[in-house]
């Protein structure tokens, strides 16, 4: 039952960076993150009114706060890098931020396995070789955005697993309350509009909420079973978004692109195999 929620927690963040990266290239990236958090923020809400979502004076108040944190900006640098980048690149970049989760896992007492060192070793292999030909097509700010996304979703990862033991709804609306009151500062501090046309919102609407969605899975299975092992389960959302993205796009990718690719997809298997 865990590995299946963390399987489906993956492949709702699939879908949802996909729709979020294709928008992102019709606008501006912060605009999606902002309405998209925004709507779920409001949800959460009516959530929490309802007395569904109970947020209570307790210490994990500052693991869900500090997932929104890291998370507001993983977010913004991952949509930029998919606005401006190939998906089937970024996407397994960004998902190599397993390797943060799996390492405090270890660290924290769960038994090391060869395979999973391998694994890590596999995907930082393929963030190399899938992020070596853009170099030749000014393609480093896209992969620089990918590794900061990378770092930033693994932390949050490790974060939202403190949280597992709480109320899932009390803790997203924490998380994405904080997300979106910072995007909202950053708004302010650039000064620009931040709009969306109309016909848009109901996608980017289902952007925010697909991940709201995914987060409360992956919640929901750290709470019986190992950090390293759930979190890479999670982890695996760039299979979707490549197969949607050859699908819908056509993208192409170059052969050691490829080969990078099914690296650091490989990698993130071999971890969950160990």
């Amino acid at each position: 039952m865990t590995a299946l929620l963390a399987l489906c927690a993956s492949a709702v963040w699939g879908a949802s960076d996909f729709l979020g990266g294709i928008l992102a290239k019709r606008m501006p990236a912060l605009a999606v993150v902002f309405v998209s958090q925004g709507a779920t923020v409001a949800v959460l809400v009516v959530l929490a009114l309802a007395g569904v979502a109970r947020v209570d004076p307790q210490a994990w108040w500052g693991w869900a706060a500090s997932a929104g944190a890291v998370g507001a900006f993983a977010l913004a640098a991952f949509y930029r890098a998919l606005a401006s980048g190939v998906m089937g690149v970024v996407a397994p970049i960004a998902s190599t931020g397993v390797c943060v989760p799996v390492l405090v896992g270890l660290a924290s007492g769960e038994q090391p396995r060869i395979a999973q060192l391998v694994g890590i070793a596999l995907g930082v292999l393929g963030v190399v070789l899938a992020a070596g030909p853009e170099q030749g097509d000014g393609g480093q700010v896209p992969v620089a955005l990918a590794l900061v996304a990378a770092a930033g979703f693994g932390v949050v990862l490790v974060l939202l697993a403190r949280c597992s033991d709480q109320q899932v709804a009390g803790t997203l609306l924490v998380q994405k309350g904080t997300q979106f009151a910072i995007m909202g500062l950053v708004v302010l501090a650039l000064r620009k509009p931040v709009s969306a046309p109309l016909r848009a919102v109901p996608a980017i609407v289902l952007v925010g909420w697909g991940d709201a969605s995914a987060n409360g899975l992956y919640v929901v299975a750290t709470r019986s079973g190992y950090l390293s092992v759930v979190a890479v389960f999670a982890s695996l959302y760039p299979v979707a978004t490549v197969l949607i993205a050859r699908r819908v796009l056509h993208e192409r990718l170059r052969r050691v692109q490829v080969f990078g690719v099914s690296a650091a997809i490989a990698g993130v298997v071999l971890m969950a195999a160990g």
